[in-house]
């Protein structure tokens, strides 16, 4: 069983590198430090398991099993955590993943999952799997061929007779990045998964890499205003996930596949439309849109990880724009808002503390007291009797 294991963390890495090894010996084990590498290595090797961390430099580790569950079907998925979050577990099993595991994480509950999972594997692939990795294989087979006509290299003597049947007319979508000489790997694998996702949402077709920072989808519409959704969708995308000023390029309609590499010269030429930036103050209007939702969820779950999924952001990320543009740590916001309500509150008479420490989000009300003190030096009573006494 080949595992790809990917945690910054690299004692956490390591660590189940080395108990998974000692257990079982006979699998291969990669490791990564980051999405980046995480993305490189699932592209180049075929993995049967893959153990992410959820805070990950670069796209959070959900977003990357969201992006490579399209691609790489049958790969099982295990979410590893600091944080005992319910809204995090319960988005990792929306999204597939078979476990999902809180660090620190115990020797023997891993060595009885991957043992779990090694069974299951195997019986998939005695059953129906090898069946589907012929058809996978066979496309990407299909896709290589393709790769090297838009190349312009000779195909040898395998047949475009397939690709003629299945794509009488399509379009070519290009997506080209401008990202210098910095190490794009992240957003190539971002703009290949998000296309492919897309084309198939919108109607039929393929993708591939066409170079270092260029990704290149063969793409038959299901209905004319389809082709017009994939263009914004995929602009959408884009603008949330990359860093680096990026073109997005759709040629006119062919019935030549032939003529495919002629098409892409033509894409490829100057052009006066300029890469589109990633908008300017991209990172503080999702501030705004934090601060909005938060300013109206304030009385339920809060916790970071949960308002950063909001705003498609990573959690490390997001929580220093957050400070950036409001001067306060994420948690001490959410606090000194919950607890400005809470003074609202208390000059009602008619509230019971544990109904106002309800109401702004604290299922516990000693909790809540103790916070309240804590900020203001008073009881949330003594601070009743205060306005109390003033208003007298």
């Amino acid at each position: 069983m080949n595992i790809l294991i990917a945690d910054d963390e690299r004692a956490i890495r390591e660590g189940i590198k080395r108990t998974i090894l000692q257990a079982f010996p006979e699998h291969a084990v990669d490791v990564a430090e980051t999405t980046a590498e995480a993305a490189e290595l699932l592209g180049s090797k075929r993995f049967d398991l893959v153990l992410t961390d959820i805070l990950m430099p670069g796209i959070s580790g959900l977003e990357f099993m969201r992006m490579s569950k399209h691609r790489y079907p049958f790969v099982k998925w295990v979410v590893i955590s600091a944080h005992n979050e319910f809204s995090y577990a319960q988005e990792a099993v929306r999204l597939g993943a078979r476990d999902y595991l809180l660090k620190p994480i115990g020797k023997k509950r891993l060595a009885e999952l991957i043992g779990e999972l090694e069974e299951e594997i195997r019986q998939e692939k005695s059953l129906f799997r090898e069946e589907e990795l012929l058809k996978s294989n066979l496309k990407y087979l299909r896709e290589g061929v393709f790769q090297r006509l838009a190349s312009g290299l000779d195909t040898g003597n395998l047949s475009l007779e397939p690709f003629i049947e299945d794509y009488p007319r399509f379009h070519l979508i290009l997506v080209q990045l401008d990202a210098g000489e910095r190490n794009a790997n992240l957003e190539h694998f971002i703009m290949e998964n998000v296309l492919s996702e897309l084309i198939d949402r919108c109607g039929g077709g393929f993708v591939v890499s066409y170079d270092r920072q260029s990704v290149l989808g063969l793409f038959k519409p299901a209905s004319p205003a389809k082709l017009e959704q994939l263009q914004q969708q995929l602009k959408e995308h884009m603008n949330h996930y990359l860093r680096v000023p990026y073109q997005i390029r759709v040629s006119g309609e062919s019935n030549d596949i032939r003529s495919v590499p002629q098409m892409i010269s033509g894409m490829r030429k100057p052009s006066p439309v300029k890469l589109t930036e990633p908008a300017k103050g991209t990172g503080e209007t999702a501030i705004d849109i934090a601060l909005d939702y938060i300013n109206e969820h304030y009385n339920e779950d809060l916790s970071l990880e949960r308002v950063a999924s909001v705003v498609f952001l990573n959690p490390v990320y997001f929580s220093q724009l957050f400070k950036q543009k409001t001067g306060q740590g994420y948690k001490e916001y959410v606090i000194s808002l919950r607890l400005e309500h809470a003074k609202k509150l208390l000059q009602n008479p008619s509230f019971r503390l544990a109904e106002i420490a309800e109401q702004i989000g604290y299922q516990d009300m000693r909790h809540f007291t103790q916070v309240f003190r804590k900020k203001f030096g008073l009881t949330p009573t003594e601070y009743r009797m205060q306005q109390e006494s003033t208003v007298k």
